[in-house]
């Protein structure tokens, strides 16, 4: 079955939203899965050109008559959902919810702000945490969207119009959430993880779809890695945004903020270790690998690859042993490599 799963290589902020907007629209297909919570924000740019960043919408939700799809493993933050659907003007017929999906409450929220998860993890405190934790305490508290009124025309069986979909050979795009090197069940640097698995296997899992049709997994990998800021756990290799800025001899200051929390989010240099591992979980048949333009200024005045990106992608390839396909320069652009029999598999199964 033609089933795309979208996934981080590292420590999140990988760009995956981006990588979705152009699988998306290379497969000219209209259904994408969000997963997980609003606990991460995917950054996409609108037809326009307008820069958005979604936190329960997927990232091709943009797409003209795209049809949204969140999961019976998603917990949802109605108040953030509502505003992005203002946001993109979206037709309520065209965001499928499914009725086991899990609403986060405001004392979810309140609780894990006053539990000093940021400080010591530091976690986004948006109560996705503590809704999966209501939810594993099976104690008939965690409220399901079923039982939500603003979502009542939204929801319904979702993994029923997948199937549905996926019959009749159309593709669906999971989006998953996060990275690699933050999955609960994965991760080497635990306590400093998410609350959720970030894995394929997990993703398909929370979008109520079965192994067995995913034809393509999509691992989506940073130049330079991330971790949010504060004591959020190792990183190697660490650096500093000044130094990106140098090293790159950009004529412009080279920072990011986190999606949610709007902080300075902590860099490093690339290092194979995490990306290694996070193959062998995820077995990827595509690999795209953005913020390579932070590389190299030329890159960001030309918007085409110079030799000292060509070079670095060469040593990880070599370092990750795995090629990688897509590479991504600027906030929108994507040059595909033409050596990867996926991408064909994905534009001749579409539609």
């Amino acid at each position: 079955m033609p089933v795309t799963v979208v996934v981080g290589g590292q420590f999140g902020s990988e760009g995956k939203g981006k990588v979705v907007h152009f699988l998306a629209k290379q497969a000219d297909t209209a259904i994408t899965v969000r997963v997980g919570g609003p606990n991460s924000g995917h950054t996409v740019y609108t037809p326009s050109g307008e820069r958005l960043v979604l936190r329960q919408l997927p990232a091709a939700a943009v797409l003209p008559g795209a049809y949204a799809v969140l999961g019976p493993g998603s917990y949802i933050d109605i108040a953030v959902l509502l505003r992005e659907l203002e946001l993109l003007n979206m037709p309520r017929e065209r965001l499928l919810i499914d009725e086991r999906a899990v609403i986060i409450e405001s004392t979810e929220r309140q609780w894990e702000r006053k539990s000093g998860l940021r400080s010591r993890i530091g976690s986004t405190e948006t109560g996705t945490g503590a809704a999966v934790t209501r939810r594993i305490a099976r104690d008939g508290r965690a409220r399901l969207a079923r039982d939500s009124m603003a979502l009542k025309r939204m929801v319904t069986n979702t993994s029923e119009f997948l199937r549905t979909k996926l019959t009749k050979g159309d593709r669906v795009i999971i989006e998953g959430t996060q990275g690699f090197g933050l999955s609960l069940v994965h991760s080497a640097d635990y306590p400093f993880v998410t609350s959720r698995d970030t894995t394929a296997a997990g993703f398909v899992g929370e979008a109520g779809l079965s192994p067995l049709d995913v034809d393509q997994v999509v691992m989506v990998l940073r130049a330079f890695p991330i971790r949010v800021a504060g004591n959020s756990g190792p990183l190697p290799l660490e650096t500093d945004w000044p130094t990106v800025t140098s090293e790159g001899n950009h004529d412009h200051d080279i920072q990011e903020l986190t999606s949610v929390t709007k902080q300075v989010r902590r860099v490093a240099n690339f290092e194979a270790s995490v990306v290694r591992q996070a193959i062998i979980v995820n077995t990827p048949t595509v690999v795209a690998m953005n913020h390579l333009d932070y590389l190299d200024h030329e890159c960001c005045v030309t918007g085409r690859l110079t030799d000292i990106i060509r070079d670095f992608v060469a040593r990880v390839e070599r370092s990750i042993d795995h090629e990688i396909q897509l590479l991504g320069i600027g906030p929108t652009t994507i040059v595909d490599r033409d050596r990867s029999p996926r991408m064909a598999l994905l534009a001749r199964t579409s539609g």
